[in-house]
């Protein structure tokens, strides 16, 4: 369990290295500070495709050959990311990069077949801590690198992690074939339009959580820019110990996990997407005391990285509550959902930055857990009868 929370952590941080150090990327590369968040949003991209197309497999493939395949395409990409010398080699890297790091959601329904239904929600907090704390973690490493040598580094030794993860997996991961192999790959593609239409819980619970990853990617992707504006000033290293405060928020996953095996799904949802609002709210005030206002960013932080990852075990709860032998096509169009908000969120946080600054980012951030929380209260009681049922059952 160790070793697979480790894994999912390792890949996701593929995803957000870049967010502390996109105007430096930008500069080298060729990038305006406008269309900076595309260094963020293709990668984003690029795992929102291989959730769709990729993860399915773990329905019709063994699951143990399909992950390591997807780890070697990532450390291709990472590697890629590191020589790129230009905007095209980039983008064309970071999609790569994303493709073969969406291997962390195959991991995830693999590990769900692993335990007993009591104990699901509380091993996917699990896996969330260790997916959250490697987001969390790939900003300061990557922005301490950066300062020590250079933006390129820290793909450099994401290739170097990668490797090492690859042949751990190799020799201890258990082997899991499919329930049905019979499935074909057009057909498995074709019954995940199926699944969404008639699945109203996964499409519920995939929307909330793309209303908080927005926002999540909104404040990561504007905070650096912020902190190292003319205002504020910050170092690298400086924003590096600044984005250590965002894994204090990964200790609620098992804690949510728990929440969840207990039934109080709702209780929680409200909590976690009151919080990731209240974080944007306190954001916005302004304070002329530069510590002051870097330490309201640190709690803010904290509150919105909690509600974010709280909102995702919760919700990851009740959709592994769906037959198994779909789970990893639920999980696909789940976490695809959830990262085409990202991407959004990646794009919006750069430019509302460049045309607000931070009182702007603030408010937007604000608006979107707010969304998603006005959109849950629309649910019916028998929608939560039914998700108490199958979770009760599943």
């Amino acid at each position: 369990m160790f070793l697979l929370a480790l894994t999912v952590g390792a890949l996701a941080a593929n995803l957000y290295y870049a967010q502390p150090i996109i105007a430096l990327i930008a500069d080298s590369v060729g990038f305006s500070v406008s269309a900076s968040g595309l260094i963020v949003t293709l990668i984003q991209a690029g795992y929102g495709v291989g959730v769709l197309l990729l993860v399915p497999l773990g329905d019709i493939m063994e699951v143990k050959k399909l992950v390591l395949s997807m780890i070697v395409v990532t450390i291709f990409g990472v590697i890629g990311l590191a020589f790129a010398g230009d905007i095209y080699s980039y983008l064309l890297a970071a999609l790569v990069t994303g493709l073969g790091a969406s291997a962390a959601q195959v991991v995830v329904p693999y590990t769900s077949h692993l335990v007993e239904p009591q104990r699901r929600g509380q091993v996917v907090g699990t896996l969330m801590s260790g997916l959250m704390i490697g987001i969390m973690l790939s900003r300061p490493l990557s922005s301490y690198l950066t300062d020590l040598f250079s933006w390129h580094t820290i793909f450099i030794v994401s290739a170097v992690i990668m490797v090492l993860v690859m042949i751990a997996l190799a020799t201890v991961m258990p082997k899991k074939y499919p329930d049905k192999k019979d499935l074909k790959y057009r057909n498995l593609l074709t019954s995940m339009y199926h699944i969404y239409k008639t699945e109203k819980i996964l499409r519920r619970r995939s929307i909330y959580q793309a209303s908080m990853f927005s926002a999540f990617c909104i404040f990561w992707t504007a905070s650096p820019l912020y902190l190292m504006g003319s205002d504020m000033g910050f170092t690298q290293t400086e924003i590096a110990i600044f984005a250590l405060a965002g894994v204090a928020g990964a200790i609620v996953a098992p804690l949510s996990g728990k929440v969840a095996d207990r039934g109080h799904i709702s209780m929680g949802t409200v909590v976690a997407m009151s919080s990731a609002s209240l974080a944007f709210l306190l954001g916005h005030l302004h304070f002329a005391d530069r510590n002051i206002v870097f330490g309201l960013l640190v709690f803010c932080a904290i509150l919105l990285d909690a509600g974010v990852t709280a909102n995702l075990v919760l919700g990851q709860r009740v959709i592994f509550s769906l037959p198994a032998e779909i789970r990893s096509r639920v999980n696909g169009l789940h976490v695809a959902t959830i990262f085409i908000g990202g991407a959004i969120g990646s794009a919006l946080g750069a430019w509302s930055f460049v045309k607000g600054g931070w009182p702007l980012t603030s408010m937007v951030g604000f608006s979107l857990p707010v969304i998603g929380l006005l959109y849950f209260l629309t649910e019916s009681k028998i929608l939560k009868e039914e998700i108490k049922h199958k979770l009760a059952h599943n």
